[in-house]
């Protein structure tokens, strides 16, 4: 049915961007920065355009044709081979792709010595164009605590003036980068992971013993922060990176203070690829 010709198209005669399967899920492996293979989890969402004049696309072919490289080792540059098949088999123009899945690494705490894994949401995105040149893209999740400025200086007010004990509002927060690689350079998400925690200092932690959340308390007072701080602080570490071509950084601050969140979104703008579009923070909640 997909092949018949325009006069079975229903609504506008119009190219469509994007159309195919989002969230089929499959255990595909990656590699570690120090070499190391890891099999995750993986949820995939694969599109290609569709001009006009065409009723449809054969869905399960994106499928079939990412199962072909289910055996791989997967890499934002091997993106680029899944994409070139996704338009040759599918007859489009552009193509995208996208693979979500849980990192972890290994963390140790701040004073006692204990170790514990953190798990970073992550993302490799590949882009084919119609001129066939390909865009590689990475996204990451940090969480990390913000302790409110303006709240601190009033908590010190109190003690000052009036003698009375006052705590500091701090809150979850979360940034989420998505960096676009410069073409033949690489960016680990361990590259991405210690330049967060370069920026932002105060990552939340896994295991933890009385020593270590005296230690956090420590670091959260002396690393307060705005959203509009957080930002640009990244914005900061991120610029310095030579291998990153163009980024996106949004971060979430989920108040303690407010029933509402502060939310705030900077990017470099050399593309155009990232619009900064703020619509999308309801899953920047942690």
């Amino acid at each position: 049915m997909q092949n018949q010709d325009a006069s079975a198209i229903l609504g506008a005669n119009v190219p469509i961007l994007q159309v195919g399967i989002s969230n089929f899920r499959l255990p595909l492996r990656y590699t570690r920065a120090g070499g190391d293979p890891i099999t995750l989890e993986t949820s995939v969402t694969g599109s290609v355009s569709l001009a006009a004049d065409r009723k449809g696309i054969n869905m399960s072919r994106i499928m079939r044709v990412f199962y072909e490289f289910e055996d791989r080792v997967f890499t934002p540059e091997l993106l680029e081979d899944v994409l070139t098949a996704y338009k040759v088999r599918l007859d489009s123009s552009r193509a995208r792709l996208k693979l979500r899945f849980s990192y972890p690494m290994e963390k140790a705490s701040l004073r006692s010595g204990l170790k514990g894994w953190q798990y970073y949401e992550a993302a490799y995105e590949g882009i084919v164009d119609d001129l066939g040149h390909f865009r590689k893209r990475i996204h990451f999740d940090f969480v990390y605590s913000s302790a409110c400025p303006c709240s601190a200086d009033l908590a010190e007010h109190a003690r000052e003036e009036r003698a009375t004990y006052a705590i500091p509002h701090s809150q979850r927060s979360k940034a989420r980068i998505s960096v676009e690689v410069r073409p033949g350079k690489m960016v680990t998400l361990e590259d991405l992971q210690r330049h967060c925690e370069a920026a932002l200092k105060t990552e939340t932690q896994v295991m933890v013993k009385r020593e270590d959340e005296q230690a956090f308390a420590e670091m959260n007072g002396s690393q307060v922060k705005f959203v509009e701080d957080a930002a640009r602080l990244l914005y900061e570490q991120l610029d310095s990176d030579s291998n990153i071509f163009d980024f996106q950084v949004a971060c979430a601050h989920l108040e303690s203070l407010h029933s509402h969140d502060a939310i705030s979104v900077i990017n470099k703008g050399v593309e155009k690829g990232f619009s900064g579009d703020v619509d999308d923070f309801r899953s920047l909640i942690c």
